[in-house]
């Protein structure tokens, strides 16, 4: 974003309102949010406070997502929703691509001369439009370490969306929070209202009974028993896809979703032959690699998850490792009866993602790489995704799980941990529950 334009967003969000008066001056270097895995649909989701009187707003975490959408066709009552009138700044900001009326009784959702986005589910790809919207939005801030005080940004712009957008999303979810780097998605409207630098972490939970943890701000970001995930990154650039990825967008706009860039794959550090143009993204916006936190496994393109998956399975049979059927998704199985178990999951072939140079590399060992879909059978945790994909490799929350991954956009670069694991320590051990 450019200076001019960033001192005009910030000046949007004019005050910090607070529970208490004590808290009118306080502002956090950092705010924390709990990120819950669903057991049934495996997307992951994050609950915040919005509207007036405020109550807690359950939202499917979309790391791509262009904005944060709700539902508010239904249970939406708010003496603090405004929408956004057409041509005004915030419609601006949001990249608004439609203005018009609503021929029925005014309502959230439903407006006169309001402007209007295309809220989009990335789990089923379906968009549709919505109203550009704002009202109080809630979040407890953090030095780090603990959870602190809860601070609000009293004019958060939104997208209205309809009920029916919710289909194919976790149940007694509200819509997704989009944490992607766009003007009004999450990062950077709440830098602007506080003050802090355009950067987030995400720290994905494993179990589906103990809660992991997004910082909006800067580190540290510490995990019990003291562990701070932030002196330990591996950082590598982030780039940008000219084109946008989203289901519908406004023409010529470039995709709000994080790429980085991978140069080769190697499993059990040898080297994959590969097509390797498809490893870089193309005029028309098609190759690269992304991380994404709405799809479950990481997605190779066919020929690509064709080498992987052959490199993989001669190496796991080095290792003794017996092969049997596929289980769908997954088209590559092993028997557990002969595989090790480590504190880094299941003793596997590693699977090495070679990023700028040979020296800087993201290493994916059994916890991230197998998933257990019995007893008797691990399975790897990679799907293919056809030969015309749009996108050559997705980083999956699979491989994401107990591994910090930073997103600093103003530097425009990525920082990763190695798994958690490895420093007896996991995303799931943040300490929610003392106040600094």
């Amino acid at each position: 974003m450019a200076p001019l334009q960033y001192f005009l967003f910030a000046s949007l969000l004019l005050y910090i309102s607070s529970p208490s008066l004590a808290q009118q001056s306080f502002r956090p270097k950092a705010l924390v949010v709990p990120v819950a895995k669903d057991a049934s649909t495996l997307q992951y989701r994050t609950s915040i406070r919005q509207r007036t009187p405020l109550v807690p707003v359950d939202l499917v975490v979309d790391l791509g997502g262009r904005f944060m959408w709700v539902d508010c066709d239904r249970d939406y009552f708010s003496s603090t929703y405004r929408p956004t009138r057409c041509r005004s700044a915030q419609c601006s900001l949001a990249g608004a691509d439609g203005c018009g009326d609503c021929f029925s009784a005014p309502r959230p959702g439903c407006n006169n001369n309001t402007c209007g986005v295309t809220p989009d589910n990335s789990v089923t790809h379906v968009a549709t439009s919505g109203e550009v919207a704002q009202d109080v939005v809630s979040l407890q801030s953090t030095d780090g370490r603990n959870p602190g005080g809860v601070v609000s940004v009293p004019r958060f712009l939104f997208a209205c969306a309809p009920t029916f957008l919710l289909r194919g999303l976790a149940t007694g979810v509200a819509g997704m929070a989009g944490l992607g780097r766009t003007r009004i998605g999450l990062p950077s409207q709440l830098a602007a209202a506080f003050s802090f630098r355009r950067k987030f972490a995400v720290c994905l939970s494993s179990s589906t009974s103990a809660n992991g943890v997004i910082f909006f701000g800067d580190g540290p970001y510490v995990f019990l028993p003291g562990i701070d995930a932030s002196q330990s990154l591996t950082f590598t650039p982030l780039f940008i896809n000219p084109v946008s990825t989203a289901s519908a967008f406004p023409m010529g706009e470039p995709s709000a979703e994080y790429f980085i860039g991978v140069n080769s794959i190697k499993v059990n550090e040898k080297t994959v032959l590969l097509n390797t143009t498809l490893l870089s993204i193309n005029n028309q916006g098609v190759g690269g690699t992304k991380i994404s936190t709405v799809d479950p496994y990481t997605v190779l393109e066919a020929s690509i998850f064709k080498a992987v998956t052959e490199a993989f399975i001669n190496e796991a049979a080095a290792m003794n490792i017996t092969r049997v059927g596929g289980v769908a998704p997954f088209e590559v199985c092993f028997s557990s009866s002969n595989i090790l178990s480590t504190r880094l999951g299941a003793a596997v072939p590693s699977i090495d993602l070679v990023l700028q140079n040979q020296n800087v590399f993201w290493r994916i060992f059994g916890a991230n790489s197998m998933v257990e879909v019995s007893r008797e059978v691990l399975c790897l945790g990679f799907v293919n995704g056809g030969s015309d994909t749009r996108t050559s490799i997705v980083i999956g929350g699979h491989q994401l799980e107990n591994t910090l991954v930073q997103f600093d956009l103003a530097a425009s670069r990525l920082g990763f941990s190695a798994t958690l694991l490895g420093r007896q320590t996991t995303c799931a051990n943040f300490n929610f529950t003392s106040n600094a």
